[in-house]
Parts: C-alpha cells; sequence; structure tokens
C-alpha cells in the first residue's frame, strides 16, 4: 500500500510533457503543473492561444512563478531516491569500500571521504553531494533563464530585420520612381546624370539588401545555437542527481558564451544623392513662413506616438523618449489654398523635430497624430545613439541620411502633392504622390528642444 502511495505521489510530481521529474514548476490556471523549460518550448511551437498540454484549457497568463511548494516536494524526491543510490554496493568506493558522498569540484568526481583527503584532492574544494547537486541545478536554471531572454530578444531582432527588409525593397522602388519624377521637371540635358543617379542607387540598394538578408541567416543562425544550448541544459537539469553532477562538463561556460556577438538589426541608409538644379527649380516657389498660434506644453507627444506605432509594429524595445521634458509646436499664420510654396528650415544638428504641413481646421486638435490623414511631417526621432527619419500619412520609416542645415518643403497645391529635400546636399528626402489632399494646409513645426 505504502509502496502504491509512493508510486502515485512520484507520478503527481511528473512533468506531462517530458516525463520526468518538475524542473523550476509552474502552475497554469486550470491547475496543471509543468516544467517552465517545457512549457515555454511546448508553447512557442504552438500556435497563439496558449493552451494547456494536459487538459486544453485556454491560458491566459504566460508568465508564470515558480510553484515553491511543487518545487520542494521534487527537491525531497530527488534527495530520497539520491539516498537509496548512494547506499547500494555499486556505488561504494572500489579502493576504501565506504560510499561515495563527497563531491569534488576541480574533477567533477564523485569521491567517499577518504579518497577527498588525499594528496591528489587534499587541496581540492569538495561539497556533499546533496548540496552540490541543489546548488549546480540552481546554476542550471539560472544560465536557462538568461537563454530563454536572449532566444526572445533575438527573435524580436529578426523579426524587426524581416520588416526592414520588406520595407527597404517599397522604399527603394518608391524612391527610385520619385527620382525619375523629379529629374522629368528638370532639363532634358540632365538625362545623363539621371541614368548615372539611378544606376548607383540601384547598386546601393542592392548592396545592402544583399546585407539585409546576411544578417537574417546570421539571426537565424544564433537562434539554433540559443535554441540548442537551452535544450542541453533542460536535459541536464532533468537528470538525476549523480548523472547530471557527473555529466556537467563546461555545459555552464558554454551557455556563457553562446550568449555573446547577439546579431542587432541594421540601420540601412541610402546615401543623399545630389540632382542638379534640384533646389534652383524651387527658390521661385519660395515664400518666408511666419508662425504662430505657439503651444509649449504636453497636450501633443508626437513622439510618444512615434514610439507606440512602433511597438505595434512589432519592435518591442523601441524608446524614443526626449532628453528634455517639453514639447515646443507652432503653425504657420497663413493657410494654403492654392498655388504652389517653397519654404526651408534650418533644423542643423538637432533631434526630435518635426516639420511640414497639417489641414487647417487640425490645428485645434489633441491626441495621437501618427495615425491622422490631415497631417503631412518629416520627423527626426533619436533613438539611442541613432539618428532616425519618419513621414506621416501613412506613417513611414525613411531609410535615408539625416539632413543637416537646412530642409526644404515643397508645396504643390494643385496636384496635391508635398515634397521634402536635404538643401545642403541638393537631393530629395521624400515625395507624396499626387492627389494626397483637397483641403487647406498650414505649415506646422515640432520640436523637444524648448
Amino acid at each position: 500500500m505504502d509502496s502504491d502511495i509512493s508510486q502515485d505521489f512520484q507520478r503527481e510530481l511528473t512533468c506531462s510533457i517530458c516525463l520526468t521529474y518538475l524542473t523550476d514548476p509552474v502552475t497554469i490556471g486550470c491547475g496543471h503543473s509543468f516544467c517552465r523549460p517545457c512549457l515555454y518550448l511546448c508553447w512557442e511551437a504552438a500556435q497563439t492561444p496558449a493552451k494547456c498540454p494536459t487538459c486544453r484549457e485556454t491560458s491566459q497568463c504566460t508568465d508564470f512563478k515558480t510553484n515553491i511548494l511543487v518545487k520542494n516536494l521534487v527537491s525531497r524526491i530527488r534527495q530520497a531516491n539520491l539516498c537509496r543510490f548512494l547506499s547500494s554496493e555499486e556505488h561504494m568506493c572500489g579502493t576504501h569500500k565506504e560510499a561515495r558522498k563527497i563531491f569534488c569540484e576541480e574533477d567533477k568526481n564523485l569521491l567517499c571521504l577518504l579518497c577527498s583527503k588525499t594528496q591528489e584532492h587534499e587541496a581540492h574544494k569538495h561539497s556533499p553531494i546533496e548540496w552540490a547537486a541543489e546548488d549546480y541545478r540552481e546554476k542550471l536554471l539560472k544560465k536557462m533563464g538568461s537563454l530563454w531572454e536572449k532566444i526572445q530578444e533575438n527573435q524580436r531582432n529578426l523579426n524587426e530585420e524581416n520588416r526592414i527588409t520588406a520595407e527597404w525593397m517599397v522604399y527603394a522602388y518608391l524612391q527610385r520612381c520619385f527620382i525619375r519624377a523629379e529629374y522629368q521637371d528638370l532639363h532634358p540635358v540632365l538625362l545623363r546624370e539621371e541614368k548615372q543617379h539611378l544606376k548607383k542607387q540601384k547598386n546601393e540598394c542592392m548592396k545592402i539588401l544583399w546585407q539585409l538578408k546576411n544578417s537574417k541567416v546570421e539571426m537565424i543562425l544564433k537562434g539554433k545555437h540559443l535554441r540548442d544550448m537551452y535544450e542541453d541544459l533542460m536535459k541536464m537539469c532533468q537528470k538525476p542527481d549523480v548523472e547530471m553532477l557527473q555529466d556537467l562538463g563546461d555545459i555552464l561556460t558554454r551557455s556563457e558564451l553562446v550568449q555573446l556577438h547577439m546579431p542587432q538589426p541594421l540601420n540601412p541608409e541610402l546615401s543623399a544623392g545630389p540632382i542638379t538644379g534640384l533646389i534652383h527649380r524651387f527658390n521661385r516657389y519660395r515664400v518666408e513662413i511666419s508662425f504662430s498660434d505657439e503651444v509649449t506644453n504636453h497636450n501633443i507627444k508626437l513622439f510618444d506616438d512615434v514610439k507606440h506605432w512602433r511597438v505595434r509594429h512589432g519592435h518591442q524595445d523601441a524608446s524614443f523618449r526626449s532628453e528634455r521634458s517639453n514639447y515646443f509646436a507652432a503653425w504657420g499664420t497663413k493657410a494654403f489654398t492654392s498655388g504652389k510654396y517653397y519654404w526651408e528650415l534650418d533644423v542643423d544638428d538637432s533631434w526630435d523635430w518635426a516639420l511640414g504641413v497639417c489641414r487647417d481646421s487640425w490645428i485645434m486638435k489633441n491626441g495621437t497624430l501618427v495615425n491622422s490623414d490631415e497631417i503631412f511631417l518629416l520627423l527626426c526621432v533619436k533613438e539611442y545613439d541613432r539618428y532616425r527619419l519618419f513621414t506621416t500619412t501613412p506613417m513611414r520609416r525613411q531609410y535615408i541620411q539625416k539632413p543637416h542645415g537646412r530642409v526644404g518643403v515643397f508645396v504643390d497645391y494643385e496636384s496635391g502633392s508635398v515634397s521634402f529635400f536635404n538643401v545642403t546636399k541638393n537631393s530629395l528626402i521624400w515625395r507624396y504622390p499626387p492627389d494626397s489632399f483637397n483641403f487647406p494646409l498650414r505649415p506646422f513645426i515640432f520640436t523637444g528642444h524648448t
């Protein structure tokens, strides 16, 4: 009877996924318990929503704390099994006929008490097998925790690289179309320059695309190495105490090394290719813009909107917080209802700024900006030590070098188009297609520098 109870008790402490004693046990909403690493791997491979591997009930929570009670019970069972094993004749020291209950930290060997005092081992660090097994299993679990974080980080980076690659192909195509359109409005004598410009840009785009694909392959391989190491640690944890101690080898060192040199998403940028006579063509429409309706408060959180947009698109660790606490916004005193207008603003080496035009009736609005289809802005946002450009309507990353000096804005009300230019480089940044708007527009500037 006692034997039956003992076997039933041990079965209750067995993971139904790996069929060994529970390792770092967690209990999910339905009440079933599993090894944390087993559950992580099981749910990662399955489609959402997450379901219990035993009863198939949907689990709403995927972040669990270790079930301390179950963990302690498993520890007691392991210790009982270890005591029985150490008492067996096959585990006796062949030389001294004593049980080998001492673990040698340096040699990773099991010794009897007399062997541990010999000249060969007396200078080594020793500990009882029970303590050593508990200590090393905790070390393995700690390494597994950091490895799992690296696996998730690598997957986020891979998702980001895939997104960048897809965006890059579309961006490169659109830039090619816009550059052709700019040359069409210039003198035919620039046909040769146009061909050279487009050829150079194509080669640059292909080189960057090749780099993105190589980076993706590197992340896939890194993910495989991280996962293989994670599974090796998991299998080591699942072994009986004595077998685990004897098989440790250098697994802890290898688990540290595999986490080094995590590949990061690339930051591709097209060079600012100059177009002869580009800015000169727009100077005929040049106007001086004066701004009013100034606002210095927290009602308009443009860069927070950018951050939320990035998070929604899978960039979970995005952080675009300005180092300044105040925001400054101003609108042009005159609204555009017809004609063509060109003006320039100096951005120099600043960051966290936006400029462009917005719908006249939008002036008194507050709240989110990036989802609006009534604003046409070029934004520069500092992300860690990098500067990134975005345009709105729709929100789009601009894979081109950050302008230094002056940025030109051209509004063609008749065609319904807005364009941005790097004045210093005499190059195009972005051009909205025709019919992008059919309502009054007003110049707009925004900055985190006040």
